[in-house]
């Protein structure tokens, strides 16, 4: 038994590890899935559980903090200070019965809730932490990284025909614009990179190393300050 969605109490292993996906609800450029984030960590979390030793599936948390993708239709904020609390009290409940937590966040706005909430749980004596899903190399948002992961994930949901290239400049040089005007002001069909040259065969590639990634971690758990399992 994997999933906790589909268990019922008496089944449950003593004290597990919970693994939690947490995404967003936002744009992906028009070629993109708005639940892209949230599909990406779920398929990351999903493949990583049966590697780990009494591990359990949590159906994931579809919505974050996405305020910089505001400026388009479908995004759906709930802030950081929402999500903060969201998340403090999940770890306070599931604490109850799970030995650890860990959150595998796979939209990169969640970072100051994820900051705030799982050092907090920590100082309350809870095992929690969490792990993000990220790429060296990678473009920001929509570009080739994303589209390869969402063609293996749920090719489906690509629409192929309508991927065009974004705004390809370092996200150094554009964050502080974003911040101040948000994301449409950079970048009018909401992409940070060029989805050109994506492939499922590479969204594969990029899931199982992810994953790979991830068990290596959770074998290891070592969390820093922030609450971040290393590795």
């Amino acid at each position: 038994m994997t999933s906790l969605a589909g268990a019922t109490w008496p089944e449950l292993p003593s004290r597990p590890l919970l693994v939690v996906p947490l995404g967003s609800v936002e744009q992906h450029g028009p070629h993109l899935p708005l639940a892209t984030d949230t599909r990406t960590a779920e398929a990351v979390a999903s493949e990583a559980v049966p590697g780990l030793h009494g591990a359990l599936l949590a159906p994931a948390i579809a919505y974050g903090a996405s305020g910089e993708h505001e400026g388009f239709p479908g995004t759906v904020s709930i802030g950081t200070a929402a999500l903060t609390t969201l998340l403090v009290e999940y770890g306070r409940s599931a604490g109850r019965w799970a030995g650890r937590l860990l959150v595998v966040n796979g939209h990169g706005g969640n970072v100051d809730a994820l900051r705030a909430a799982v050092p907090l749980l920590r100082a309350e004596g809870r095992d929690a932490a969490w792990w993000p899903l990220t790429v060296r190399g990678g473009d920001a948002h929509a570009g080739r990284l994303e589209t390869s992961l969402m063609l293996h994930v749920e090719p489906a949901g690509v629409r192929g025909d309508r991927a065009e290239p974004g705004e390809t400049a370092p996200l150094r040089e554009l964050l502080p614009r974003m911040r101040a005007e948000c994301v449409r002001a950079v970048s009018p069909n909401g992409v940070l990179g060029d989805p050109a040259g994506a492939s499922a065969a590479e969204g594969a590639a990029l899931v199982a190393d992810l994953a790979g990634r991830l068990v290596a971690a959770v074998r290891e758990w070592r969390v820093d300050p922030a609450g971040r399992l290393v590795g």
